[in-house]
């Protein structure tokens, strides 16, 4: 085996080693429930139809059809496994980290630059986030195609072999599927074209070396007109983010950025837009302009530093928040790419000093090792959503957002008192943020607190009056404090603002339960089925009532399934909770055999800290074994959920 083979499988084999920590890590509540975890169409696997929608959909205001295929190939090979979702992440990682190595070595013929450059990229803590957080598949993936790409045009460029060429454009193709962020990747040819390729002088650039790149430039084009239109729900206002800030803010970021890069310390998940002092800011500005008059300087005795600089900051230009996508000022994944132009810069500008190049590998060890330490301190931050959003509140200051996830991680695990206090936390810094307002309503709800939930929601009501989820909300907290005239007034205006809103029924039928009175709980789950018949927890809780009630004379068993079989069929057949239901609906009508599958797979996909739904659902297979149907009562608090 060559030496540079030899040292891109060391590398791949160390980084694979450093990320194995990542398998011990849970999916978490943010993004990865929209990617992976609660996307019905996702969990079904690879399908046909799953790719249509792949190539036809906007969801999670993005297009990117590779990655919903690569996530979609994960759970038709693992399910919702969280511990092999992260390792396949950690693999691209680890290839890319061999990729780049291999694309330097062949660019510059020189190992020692190339294999630390290598090694900073798939060691550094800065990257933690790319790897480990499930939902970011797509930069791993896009990056893996960019780097094929790149290995393929320098391949052409050196030989003229156009079949590397076509390879290259496809693969750039393909990037962009995964990732749009890879649309400043022609600019990215460029550069090699001027170093190490020497195919563009400080003469005018030959016409030829331009239109090869036409191809990628169109492509670029074309993402840059389809990605806007996916993200335009999510893309801030100039009225709420001026220019001048956005400027600010991306002067800003170049430099942050630089500081996590040198001193990785701090990472969070989330970093919230804020007010920057001015002395920062001309500093920052100064600092720019300083690198840039110097790389330019050194162009010709160092091209290395005029390459590096300009591929860090031409990659991130897309992310930089120009145009501006959510509330954040930046973010640890968008340094994947434009961090090798850092790398490059510093380690190929080290090893071109001759007094440097003898202790090069040894004086590299030092950041090195640290790297490793710090990125092994940082992965365990992400073992949950709670770790996470913990972690993100402890490194950042006043992080409304990362207060608000932590406290939703909180509820998710039943933990409402936990989670309210969280909820007023971030009360108390922003008393104008309408959904915690919400969320807290909610968590007072449910710890019996009917009255102080209602002033949340009336607050909530004050500033969006048209939203028929707040009118339902104050109406359980009015019939929960025994309101019953007022609460029925708030479920008719909720029902006028959208006719199609289930929730109201489900809400009304809970209170007819409580009340004795089945017949008209039975005919409001009945119009919850007609205002929604797609929607799978209005399924899902129609099919429980008609399998479980003890009311003989509404029970059936057969409806049951019909109902809870299209829930578990828009679900994507992987919901534990439809799978219980299914499991009961069997057991209604004497099918035992499936009402055990059902059980069985309801535990499947249950993870194992749900253990109170574990020991229910258990219960119930155990009755189904013996050739008994589950039963209960809905006239108490325990029966139907709290819509």
């Amino acid at each position: 085996m060559s030496v540079p083979r030899l040292v891109a499988l060391l590398l791949t084999l160390a980084t694979l080693v450093i990320y194995l920590p990542v398998a011990r890590n849970d999916f978490i509540s943010y993004d990865d429930d929209d990617y992976i975890t609660y996307n019905p169409v996702v969990k079904q696997g690879l399908t046909p139809a799953g790719v249509k929608w792949a190539f036809t959909t906007f969801h999670a205001r993005n297009y990117h059809p590779l990655t919903w295929i690569s996530h979609m190939a994960d759970c038709q090979l693992f399910g919702l496994n969280p511990t092999a979702h992260h390792l396949v992440n950690a693999l691209f990682h680890a290839a890319n980290t061999a990729l780049l190595f291999l694309l330097l070595w062949r660019l510059t013929g020189l190992i020692p630059p190339a294999m630390v450059v290598a090694a900073l990229f798939g060691w550094h803590p800065l990257h933690v986030e790319s790897v480990a957080w499930a939902a970011e598949r797509k930069d791993v993936l896009s990056t893996f195609l960019a780097l094929l790409a790149l290995l393929s045009y320098v391949k052409f460029a050196r030989q003229k072999n156009w079949r590397c060429y076509w390879l290259a454009l496809l693969f750039f193709a393909l990037g962009l599927l995964a990732k749009p962020m890879l649309v400043t990747l022609p600019f990215v040819f460029f550069l090699l074209d001027f170093w190490p390729l020497q195919r563009l002088t400080w003469k005018p650039v030959p016409w030829t070396v331009i239109r090869e790149k036409i191809p990628f430039i169109t492509l670029s084009a074309i993402s840059c007109i389809i990605t806007p239109l996916a993200q335009r729900q999510a893309m801030i206002p100039l009225e709420s983010f001026p220019v001048q800030l956005r400027l600010e803010n991306s002067v800003a970021s170049l430099v942050r950025y630089l500081m996590k890069l040198a001193w990785p310390t701090d990472l969070s998940l989330i970093y919230l837009p804020g007010p920057i002092p001015g002395a920062f800011l001309a500093l920052a500005l100064a600092l720019l302009i300083l690198i840039s008059a110097a790389a330019w300087r050194a162009r010709e005795r160092h091209p290395c530093w005029l390459f590096g600089w300009l591929w860090y900051v031409g990659t991130l230009v897309p992310v930089i928040g120009l145009v501006q996508v959510g509330y954040t000022a930046m973010a640890d994944r968008y340094s994947y790419i434009p961090s090798i132009g850092v790398f490059v810069a510093v380690a190929y500008g080290l090893y071109e000093i001759q007094a440097v190049r003898r202790y090069f590998l040894v004086a590299a060890a030092v950041p090195l090792i640290a790297c490793v330490v710090l990125t092994e301190i940082q992965i365990p931050c992400w073992r949950d959503s709670e770790t996470v959003f913990r972690h993100v509140v402890k490194v950042t200051e006043n992080n409304q957002l990362g207060m608000a996830q932590l406290g939703l991680a909180l509820e998710l695990e039943n933990r409402y008192a936990e989670a309210l206090d969280e909820f007023q936390a971030v009360l108390a810094i922003n008393p104008a943020y309408m959904d915690v307002h919400s969320a807290a309503g909610d968590m007072l709800l449910k710890l019996g607190q009917p009255e102080r939930a209602l002033e949340q929601y009336r607050i909530c009501l004050t500033n969006a009056s048209s939203q028929p989820a707040l009118h339902n909300a104050a109406a359980k907290a009015l019939a929960a404090a025994g309101n019953f005239r007022d609460a029925f007034g708030e479920f008719a205006e909720a029902e006028r603002l959208d006719p199609h809103f289930s929730g109201t029924h489900l809400a009304k039928a809970k209170i007819f339960f409580a009340r004795g009175d089945d017949t008209r709980a039975s005919a409001e789950m009945q119009a919850a089925g007609f205002a929604d018949p797609g929607n799978v927890l209005t399924l899902t809780t129609i099919a429980h009532y008609l399998a479980a009630t003890t009311n003989t004379m509404i029970r059936d068993g057969n409806s049951a399934v019909l109902l809870a079989t299209k829930a578990n069929k828009l679900s994507g057949g992987s919901d534990p909770e439809v799978f219980d239901v299914l499991g009961m609906a069997y057991a209604a009508r004497g099918d035992f055999a499936n009402a055990v599958a059902g059980a069985q797979n309801a535990l499947e996909f249950l993870s194992p800290d749900q253990t109170n739904e574990i020991t229910a659902v258990g219960h119930r297979l155990e009755l189904y074994q013996n050739h008994q149907a589950w039963e209960e009562s809905f006239r108490t608090t325990n029966g139907l959920p709290v819509w």
